[in-house]
């Protein structure tokens, strides 16, 4: 599906008009010189023009970068020049912050059972959007509405920092290339946060841009069967044994296609890879298949195969739900900026007085609660334990992220020193080993899968580490691990979000 900003520019002067509100509506938009479905990231130039030549209330754009849609308005409003790279620097750490909304004050952040994460479900309730203030100097805030919910401090904001970055010495975006490595933060009240230390990087603006181009990336298929009760597990073993089977009766070789999982078992991958952990009892569990293929042919048939275990599988399966679709993949190609166009233009809403209506807010219609505060106090944290057993957990907290096929993980102490032991265990041979698991096709894989897969991991799957000193954190980039990213992959957790805690539940023993 391509991105149509005309037609949004329509619907929202549609939508104004029948409101009786007159508004002016610009529009940028990327013009295509070749096949049709490419896009482009912009960057805030689009924007910048935009707000100089119409000054409008409503901006529609094709793709843009996320930190562009806040960098925009800042150039426009504090008159940046396009060569002031230390105040664009500073921008766009602002917008990289802000990009993400509540996910900087507290949303994804809650983690019941870890105590230095663990807020009350309530105080989730009234989060606040942040917001940022922001000088001609560059100077940087980010608070969010007193008296507002959920929290805002150093931990959120290292994880926000740290979010899809790559490496921290050169985060590119479209409109200059940061080095946030000494970025840090510094709590001015429980709802506002100063934000210092980003600088252009070494080669400051990327000569050339990201473009998203369409692939036709094969067949997908899916089947799922839940099982409850006695050996439930071992039934849903037996059925994905019995179509995997059946698939290679009528298509030899079509099984490494094929990816099969337990939920409730396997789904997520969330193992320790200590191997004398324990597979808890299961009384609930639901197979999960999925298949990538060449022929549309080869995919309806893994549905056919699977609705087969109603009649012919193990006994006391329910709840089967099948599909298959034409699959698209967004294949990352680098594009000079000066062979990227891009055309704007403006409309004005027109009243319609037939339509018109007046709109209030009664006082009585607003509703009110009092939110409770955050429990987890700031920079009170004491040195993780040494020369034992614990989960990473203890030592810090993380967020994952993606880009394209690779997988962006951060590690923030909580106890900031605790880098320096951190360091000494995340190598890595030990993420390979933590994310290996990721890699099995089957919830029950075979000494030669395992053989197999660790030779794709030697061969395709590589690991960069960063440092962040600002904060005291580390990066962790890891290639080709995200079963061909998020359009084509087979997981059922197709961004990896939730390796963050496949991570932190590893057990760790840091030194003196």
């Amino acid at each position: 599906m391509e991105v149509d900003p005309l037609g949004a520019q329509e619907k929202v002067i549609e939508i104004a008009g029948t409101l009786g509100l007159s508004v002016i509506v610009a529009v940028a938009h990327e013009v295509s010189v070749g096949e049709s479905g490419i896009s482009t990231y912009l960057g805030s130039a689009p924007i910048v023009e935009c707000l100089e030549k119409y000054k409008p209330d409503v901006i529609i754009t094709s793709r843009i970068a996320d930190a562009a849609l806040f960098l925009g308005p800042m150039i426009y409003e504090l008159g940046w020049n396009w060569d002031d790279l230390k105040h664009l620097a500073k921008g766009t750490l602002a917008s990289h912050l802000l990009e993400c909304g509540c996910q900087l004050t507290g949303g994804y952040f809650m983690h019941p059972g870890d105590k230095h994460r663990d807020l009350s479900f309530s105080n989730l309730l009234d989060l606040s959007l942040p917001y940022v203030e922001v000088s001609f100097d560059g100077e940087v805030y980010v608070a969010k509405a007193e008296g507002s919910g959920g929290i805002l401090n150093f931990s959120t904001c290292a994880q926000q920092l740290l979010y899809e970055i790559g490496d921290p010495s050169a985060y590119v975006t479209p409109d200059v290339v940061l080095n946030i490595q000494d970025v840090t933060f510094q709590s001015i009240s429980n709802s506002k946060v100063l934000c210092t230390g980003a600088t252009p990087s070494a080669v400051p603006v990327p000569c050339k841009l990201l473009q998203l181009v369409p692939k036709d990336c094969g067949w997908k298929a899916w089947g799922e069967i839940s099982y409850g009760g006695y050996e439930c597990v071992k039934r849903a073993t037996a059925a994905e044994f019995l179509v995997r089977s059946w698939m290679e009766e009528v298509y030899p070789g079509v099984g490494d296609c094929i990816v099969s999982y337990i939920i409730g078992l396997d789904s997520l991958k969330a193992r320790s890879i200590d191997r004398s952990s324990s597979v808890t009892t299961n009384e609930d569990v639901r197979l999960r298949m999925d298949g990538l293929f060449e022929l549309k042919e080869q995919a309806i048939q893994l549905t056919n195969e699977f609705t087969a275990l109603y009649t012919n599988g193990p006994a006391g399966g329910g709840g089967i739900s099948t599909g298959h679709k034409k699959e698209i993949v967004l294949q990352k190609e680098l594009i000079g900026r000066d062979h990227v166009y891009w055309r704007t233009w403006v409309r004005r809403s027109e009243v319609m007085n037939s339509t018109n209506q007046a709109f209030s807010l009664k006082k009585n219609s607003v509703k009110t609660f009092t939110l409770p505060k955050s429990n987890l106090p700031e920079n009170e944290h004491s040195p993780a334990p040494s020369g034992q057993r614990i989960p990473l957990y203890d030592a810090a907290h993380s967020r994952t992220g993606d880009k394209g096929n690779d997988l962006n993980f951060s590690i923030i102490p909580h106890f900031p020193p605790d880098i320096e032991r951190l360091k000494l265990v995340i190598t890595p041979p030990w993420v390979k080993g933590v994310v290996s698991n990721l890699l099995n096709t089957s919830s029950f894989p075979s000494s030669g899968d395992l053989n197999k897969r660790d030779k794709w991991i030697d061969e395709h799957v590589k690991v960069e580490i960063y440092e962040v000193k600002g904060i005291h954190s580390l990066n962790v980039v890891v290639r080709n691990i995200l079963d061909g990213g998020v359009n084509c992959s087979r997981r059922i957790d197709r961004h990896g979000k939730t390796i963050s805690d496949v991570i932190l539940r590893q057990e760790i023993v840091l030194p003196p």
